[in-house]
Order: C-alpha cells, then structure tokens, then sequence
C-alpha cells in the first residue's frame, strides 16, 4: 500500500473529510440563506418604490387627468437611472413612458410581474429584467411602474461567485489539513505499532512513546505503559515463582525423598515405620501450605477474587483473627489485644483479607517478642480503624522489626530474612498480604513501630 493510500484509508483522515462537508454544506447554506435574503429584501424595496410611485401618479391623474399625468410621466422619464415608465390608452397605445418593448400580455392583466423589456432608447436586440405593475386607471388606460432588476442580478452573481469560492477554499483547505493531521496522527500510530512488535516479539521492556501534548493519544499511551509495566511486573514475578519453587521447594522435596529412603533402608519395626510416616505427612503438610499460598497469591494477583468481593466490616475481621490467634499468643506468653471499636465498612473478599491479616498476626507473634526466649511482656496490637477516605489494618510488635533497607526486599516471595531463618516458614506471608492489598486497590507497608514492626494494609472506605 501507497504512502497516501496508507494515509487516506485512516480513521483521521475520514473523520475530517466528514467535517468538511459538513462545514461545507453549512457555508453553503449560510450563502444560500444569505444571497434569498437579499434577494427578498431588494424586492421589497422594489415593490415599495413602486407602489409609492403608482399611489402618486394616480393621484395626479385624478387631480389632472390625462395630460397631466403624461406630462409627469415624460419628466421621470428622462432622468438619469429613472424608473420604468408607461401609459397606455385603453386600445394599447404607448402614450408616454420609456419602455420600449415588453414580454407579450404583461398589460393585459393588473398586479406584479417579472418581464424582460427594452428601454426606449436601447439598441436593438438588448434585453434587461424588471420587476413592474400595471395598474388600471379610470377611462381604461394603464399605468405600468417597474424597476430594473439588474442590481438584484448582479447582487446574486457576486454571492455565488463568493460561495463557488468559498466552497473551493474550505474544501481545499480542509483536505490539506487533513492530511497534515492525519500524517502527524499516523506518524505516532506507527510509532506505538513498531513498540508493540517490539513487546509482541517478547521486549517487555519496550514502551510507547509520550508526545507530552496530554490529548488522547498521550492518555492512551499512558495507560497501555501502566498495564505493560503490570504485566511486565506479573511476568517477572512468575519467573521469580517458577524459579523459586524449582529452588526453595526442591529442598524439602528432597529432604521428604531422603526421609523415606532412610525409613526403607533402616526401620526395623513398626513404630519407626510409622515414626518416619508421621516426619512424610507433616513434611507434606507444609509443602501444601506452600501451595495453598502459591495459588492464593496467584488468585489475588490475576483479578479473580473480584467476584467474591462484598462489602465486609474490617473491624469484625481484625476482632475475629484476634479471637483465633489468642490461644497461640498466649502459649507463647505473648499479650493479644484488638483495638477495633468502631465500624471500618470496606468492600472486600473477606477470605483473603482474614488471610492476610492472620498472616501478618502470625508473624508477630513468631518475631514479635523483644527476645525470643523471654516472651513474657510483649505484646501485640491488631487495630482497625478509618483514616480520611481509608481504612487501615494494622498489626503492631515490639520486636526486633525489619530494617528499613530490607523492608521492600521482605514483601518478595519466599524471602526469608536472616533473623527470621530459625523459625519454621516458607517466606509467603508477605507476599500474599501485598497481593491482596493490591487487589484491593490499597497497600502494604512496613513502618517502625519504636520498638517493633508495625505492618498496615490500607483499603478504600466504603461510604455509608
């Protein structure tokens, strides 16, 4: 395809050839309405010159008679730029006037007419237009009054000699404007197509470009690089999944493997047969909770939790994870306190985000004591609470906490921080908390709690 077939089959180009026609009717139209309202306006003075004229000259008819009236007649006549003058006796004699020559039966019939004439004084065979009246005087003469319609021609040629150039130059423009928008348009369209090959042949680094003007195509650019920078950040997470199952998972994989070689190799009884299955299942368990993580984080990261959302009190949540992790806390000699008096309506899946919160409560209380092995005195605090157009679950410490250059590095799948390597876990908590906290439009973050950690999810506040 042509460069100019390219550029006349675009969408750009057709939406401006439309406006182009319709300007250029509408110019017309304005012509149109413009050159018959003129044309009505130098008619209506015509007829009130003439009607004026005809009132005047019967008038003297009736005050001199005929003479008087032919003699009047004869004086207008011979002014310059006069009007059209005619009497005529009742058999259709001219008896004074300066017209010539009328179209045939114009003085048969009284009233207004259009017809061509020829002064007195013309040459042969030179025909003009006028618009006149014939009115009939006592005795069956005829009076005609009329006036040249030349100036009303003349006024008509000029307005469509302007619209016929009007419309030529609208058109010719627009056409020419046209293909200047329409090349400027094509131009970052082919831009945004050669990046898009470059995405679709697996650089999902490229971008579309920006012109900076902010019109639509700069909005659309925007948007498409935010949902690239997603699914380049969705994409790298799945490498990183994939390469952590193949590395975190290939170890207790390996150890439940080497469990059950020995088991064969050494048990000599029952009880050591079935002390090495009880070490299988347990060893089992721990990799489904690893799964049931995987597959949770992937569900709050891909969307599809959405059609469980409803609208859910976050301060019912917080106190219903307290209540089932204060048996724990309390082995643990660990104080649980819930702060969650009023009501925090978000609209949410009330599963994952019961997860997420026992997640970051199950942390504190696994690192959330200010020595591991003199629990007693520490506590931690579940709050939820609103704070302008958010509501904020929180979970407080008073532990070792994250420095804050490991903080960001913490939320990453299967990451386990060096004082955290002791305890048993697969480094998800974290993760799927971030997850579900961006599916539901909010965040994570990590905050110092002096002394501690203080972990806050944030939701939009539901209005009520």
């Amino acid at each position: 395809m042509t460069a100019l077939g390219k550029l006349l089959r675009t969408t750009a180009f057709r939406l401006t050839l439309v406006y182009v026609i319709i300007v250029a009717v509408f110019a017309a139209f304005l012509l149109g309405y413009f050159a018959w309202n003129t044309r009505r306006l130098i008619t209506e003075q015509i007829t009130q010159t003439v009607d004026a004229e005809i009132t005047g000259l019967s008038e003297q008819y009736r005050q001199g008679g005929l003479r008087r009236l032919v003699f009047i007649v004869e004086a207008r006549s011979r002014r310059p730029g006069s009007s059209l003058y005619l009497v005529t006796a009742p058999a259709g004699e001219g008896l004074a006037g300066n017209v010539g020559s009328l179209s045939a039966g114009v003085l048969n019939s009284t009233g207004w007419t259009e017809t061509a004439y020829r002064r007195l004084d013309d040459p042969e065979g030179s025909a003009h237009h006028a618009l006149v009246r014939v009115f009939q005087l006592p005795g069956g003469f005829r009076l005609l009054v009329g006036r040249d319609l030349e100036e009303r021609e003349r006024l008509r040629d000029i307005v469509f000699a302007a619209g016929r150039w009007s419309l030529f130059v609208v058109i010719g423009l627009g056409v020419a404007g046209g293909l200047f928008v329409t090349r400027r348009v094509l131009k970052r369209v082919d831009a945004m197509t050669e990046t898009t090959r470059q995405i679709m042949n697996g650089d999902l680094t490229g971008r579309l470009p920006i012109a900076g003007t902010g019109d639509e195509l700069d909005r659309l650019a925007g948007n498409l690089n935010a949902m690239l920078e997603r699914i380049e950040a969705l994409m790298h997470g799945l490498k990183e999944v994939s390469d952590n199952i193949a590395h975190d998972l290939k170890t207790p994989l390996t150890r439940l493997r080497n469990r059950c070689e020995e088991a064969l190799r050494v048990a000599e009884d029952e009880s050591q047969y079935r002390q090495a299955l009880e070490s299988t299942i347990e060893e089992s368990e721990a990799l489904i909770r690893t799964f049931n993580a995987l597959l949770m984080i992937a569900r709050a990261e891909s969307g599809q939790a959405r059609d469980g959302m409803k609208d859910v009190d976050a301060a019912e949540i917080a106190r219903g994870v307290g209540e089932l992790y204060e048996p724990l806390a309390d082995e643990k000699g660990i104080s649980l306190r819930v702060d969650a008096p009023s009501v925090a309506p978000i609209h949410a899946n009330r599963e994952l985000v019961s997860q997420a919160l026992a997640n970051l409560v199950d942390n504190a209380i696994k690192y959330g004591a200010p020595d591991p092995l003199q629990m007693n005195g520490a506590e931690i605090v579940i709050k939820a609470a609103p704070e302008g157009e958010r509501i904020l679950l929180s979970v407080a410490d008073a532990g070792r906490g994250i420095p804050e250059a490991d903080r960001a590095r913490a939320v990453e799948r299967f990451v386990r921080l060096e004082q955290s390597r002791s305890q048993p876990g697969s480094g998800l908590g974290l993760s799927l908390a971030s997850a579900v906290a961006r599916l539901h439009g909010g965040e994570l973050k990590l905050e110092d709690n002096h002394p501690g950690l203080r972990t806050v999810i944030s939701f939009p506040r539901v209005a009520q």
